[in-house]
């Protein structure tokens, strides 16, 4: 059976080719940034800790990726940084793993940039939001997050999601929203 992250990865790849402008918003550790500075243009990538992007840079570093660029703010302000139409788009929420744990994506500034995201989003574009809530303040973004891709328009966007049905604890969710037309 696919993983979340994994769909969460083909789900985008089907949108992307070399003239693609594409987000990560939470970079954490460079994995979703190295992914998509391998299908796409240039890469946008936002971390609020220095820790972050450290890894982010070697791990892009060791694989040749010169097509992105890492920003030191919170992914609130890619308004600020991106003013290209974006293909696709990747979140993944919570903590950077292993790092401090009390440095968490919060449902305010994760709202402000899904919103930002969404209206710059070329049609037929993608956002991919990886939802990890087992922490505190958790479930206060994971269901901030929910209510506002609920209330969507259908007319405009198609939203999906996957998750684990039996599993115990928190297991990580995906959502996937497509624009469908402005």
């Amino acid at each position: 059976m696919i993983k979340p992250i994994q769909l969460s990865h083909e789900f985008l790849a089907e949108v992307l080719d070399k003239d693609s402008i594409v987000v990560d918003a939470t970079m954490g550790n460079g994995n979703d940034t190295a992914f998509l500075a391998g299908l796409a243009k240039k890469v946008y990538a936002f971390d609020v800790q220095e820790q972050a992007l450290a890894k982010t840079q070697e791990r892009l570093a060791n694989q040749n990726f010169t097509n992105a660029e890492l920003i030191l703010d919170g992914h609130e302000n890619l308004d600020k940084y991106v003013s290209e139409p974006i293909r696709a788009a990747i979140f993944n929420l919570g903590y950077l793993p292993s790092a401090d744990k009390s440095v968490i994506t919060k449902p305010d500034t994760t709202l402000a940039a899904i919103e930002k995201i969404l209206n710059r989003l070329e049609i037929g574009g993608r956002l991919s939001l990886m939802i990890y809530y087992g922490h505190e303040g958790g479930n206060m973004e994971k269901d901030a997050v929910l209510d506002f891709i609920s209330q969507l328009d259908q007319h405009l966007f198609t939203a999906m999601l996957y998750q684990p049905v039996n599993q115990i604890n928190t297991p990580p969710f995906l959502v996937m929203v497509e624009k469908l037309k402005e």
